[in-house]
């Protein structure tokens, strides 16, 4: 049977391909999809809006940024970049307690209240002075655990506790749960800066002082941490500043600690990339476009039927002319003329 319809095809072979591209195209206007399975990944991710974050020792666009400026700019172009079927839920991290904004929303759908709760991002949001990551863990664990599908939390922190961390402060973590779930994103520099001071109307007054992190190892300084109440001295001269630099050692040891992730971010693309590595527990059934699959195969058809056996001969003859025409001009002769000139 074979044997007669290759004749046929061979004869008519422009009509058919004609034909199969007509149907190509009209198959491409029906925008037919298949169902395939993609992993769902949800994200918690969980800004520092302590004061520390306001610190200047980052850099946007040429210019010196705060630290909260540089998250913001940060989480914004990790989402720019997250699949649509990504759920995402912006969270606040001040004091000893994480606290979300909205359950997890798609990121498509809606982006642009995303990116405005981003934009919105405020140090004096906090409710409350102090800075206690160790002891914010294990409620970042039970925020966790009352979301409605599995999320991973990333938490954006320079990593700076206030007040300084001793024995008598230091939470332990041993039986802590739910590592696998946490990536801390150190922000900062390793030199770091001092730490301003701003009225409410977001004006500096000066910077906070040393005296301001003293560390005094007893029972009434771990009392007056679960305080809120704001300290009014302000520091007047260069070598009184407190110094808040990127904790990186105690990030990565606290992450190491509690089974977690520790990620530099310095590099937004290197972030986006580890919180994607690992597989999502949930997928969903997607409609996969492939509409222009089929309008591709219809212009391969049309563009096969244009061009015969004539049309490949002429094609070589002009281009074998024009490669001839090309050898003697000119630049060539100039060419061949020095290479012989500098033979000996």
């Amino acid at each position: 049977m074979h044997k007669k319809w290759l004749p046929f095809c061979l004869k008519h072979r422009d009509t058919l391909l004609l034909g199969i591209a007509l149907m190509l195209l009209l198959g491409a206007a029906l925008r037919p999809s298949i169902p395939i399975k993609r992993n769902i990944h949800t994200y918690l991710l969980i800004a520092d809006i302590t004061q520390s974050m306001n610190v200047i020792d980052m850099s946007l666009d040429h210019a010196p940024a705060s630290r909260l400026d540089y998250t913001k700019r940060m989480m914004h172009d990790i989402i720019a970049q997250l699949p649509c079927q990504t759920r995402i839920s912006i969270g606040l991290f001040a004091g000893d307690a994480v606290a979300a904004l909205y359950t997890p929303l798609h990121v498509c759908k809606h982006f642009s209240a995303i990116q405005q709760t981003i934009d919105h991002l405020d140090w004096r949001m906090a409710w409350t002075g102090n800075s206690q990551l160790r002891q914010s863990v294990p409620m970042a664990a039970k925020l966790l655990r009352q979301m409605p599908e599995a999320t991973k939390a990333v938490i954006f922190t320079d990593g700076d506790e206030a007040p300084l961390l001793h024995a008598f402060n230091t939470r332990n973590l041993k039986d802590f749960q739910g590592s696998d779930d946490f990536y801390f994103v150190g922000v900062g520099t390793d030199q770091g800066a001092g730490i301003p001071k701003l009225t409410e109307n977001n004006q500096m007054i000066g910077y906070w002082s040393n005296e301001s992190f003293a560390v005094q190892p007893n029972i009434a300084q771990v009392t007056a941490s679960k305080s809120s109440g704001r300290d009014d001295s302000v520091a007047v001269s260069d070598y009184d500043r407190y110094i808040s630099r990127r904790a990186s050692a105690y990030l990565k040891k606290l992450s190491e600690e509690i089974g977690a992730q520790y990620l530099d971010g310095d590099d937004p693309h290197h972030v986006l990339q580890h919180i994607q590595k690992h597989s999502s527990p949930r997928y969903e059934i997607v409609a996969y476009p492939i509409d222009w699959i089929l309008a591709t195969l219809s212009a391969v058809c049309i563009v096969s039927a244009y061009i015969n056996q004539d049309s490949k001969r002429q094609l070589t003859h002009t281009l074998r002319k024009r490669f001839t025409k090309l050898r003697q001009t000119r630049l060539f002769k100039a060419r061949h003329d020095v290479a012989h000139d500098n033979h000996f």
